[in-house]
């Protein structure tokens, strides 16, 4: 069984629709969409081509608000769930991809997540600076590990290093000693690269 839990919308320009499966082997999005889109089609067209992004309903905040913005790819993020608010980092190709046309985007996915979210061009400098894909350590770092790294958005060495151990051990359901051994691994790597 399939649950729709939230829909937001600007009519005739974009929709954004989180379901959650109660069924481990049923893909939400997937059934939704249907075969190379043959169910969601029909209601594209009939909605005169409006956008509808169907995204995978999670609890954990990051990520949902990672996938409200689809289709920009985040790089990081910082939350305040308290006052509800996200600072979110990209690149600056995928700036006016979360923002959207005419703002629709970013204004969607705020009504979706509940947080008022502030989308920021990552910093030339930390942009040119050089960085590693955390794939590229699976032989050193277990690849469960790395997965939930990149779970919270995390899916870059220098992505990790910017945030405390604390931070990763509050955001994760790693051990400190798993946190703080991989944060050792990763800045080995870049003072060896200096």
């Amino acid at each position: 069984m399939i649950a729709i839990k939230k829909i937001v919308r600007d009519p005739g320009e974009r929709a954004k629709v989180a379901v959650e499966s109660y069924d481990d082997r049923i893909d939400p999005v997937g059934a939704c969409v249907g075969m190379k889109g043959s169910r969601i089609h029909g209601i594209v067209r009939e909605l005169k081509n409006e956008n509808i992004d169907v995204i995978n309903f999670t609890t954990n905040i990051q990520l949902l608000i990672q996938r409200s913005l689809t289709p920009a790819k985040i790089s990081y993020m910082e939350l305040d769930n308290e006052k509800k608010h996200a600072e979110v980092y990209l690149k600056a190709d995928q700036v006016s991809l979360a923002i959207g046309r005419r703002g629709v985007n970013i204004k969607l996915a705020c009504e979706l997540t509940g947080y008022e979210i502030d989308v920021y061009r990552e910093d030339e400098e930390v942009a040119d600076e050089f960085d590693i894909d955390m794939d590229e350590f699976a032989d050193e770092i277990e690849p469960w590990i790395i997965e939930e790294f990149k779970r919270i958005g995390c899916d870059t060495a220098r992505s990790i290093l910017k945030l405390s151990a604390e931070e990763l051990e509050r955001r994760t359901d790693l051990e400190k000693e798993t946190i703080e051994e991989v944060r050792r691994i990763l800045q080995e790597e870049f003072d060896r690269e200096e």
